[in-house]
């Protein structure tokens, strides 16, 4: 009689694949922070564009100067879903008054939450 064969894995085999896993987990999580960031500099970006063209629309439709300045109320009309949808995605607050700074025509929007790298 031949005896049962026992088959499974090694304690030796299965900490290589544990070891392999946390390797490629390092590896992974620096550029998985590091893509998040992009993306919402992107988004943030983008929201500046979109506001900076509600901006200089409404001063086309209501004949206002460099020096004038819309509320942000001027915009909703502008912006998709109005300025309660544009915030910076950084913002906490998910809010436009905390999010953004309009500025006069003719100057850009800035981001309150990274002005050095959220910029048009």
């Amino acid at each position: 009689m031949k005896p049962a064969k026992v088959s499974g894995f090694t304690l030796i085999e299965i900490m290589i694949v544990v070891a392999i896993i946390g390797l490629l987990a390092a590896i992974a999580v620096p550029n998985f922070v590091q893509s998040r960031t992009a993306t919402q500099k992107n988004a943030c970006i983008n929201n500046l564009r979109q506001v900076d063209s509600a901006k200089e629309q409404w001063a086309i439709e209501n004949n206002k100067t460099s020096s004038d300045t819309p509320a942000a109320t001027n915009l909703d009309a502008y912006l998709k879903g109005g300025t309660a949808k544009v915030y910076c995605p950084q913002d906490t607050a998910k809010a436009f008054s905390s999010s953004y700074t309009i500025n006069a025509i003719g100057t850009n929007p800035v981001c309150q939450k990274d002005a050095t790298n959220h910029k048009l």
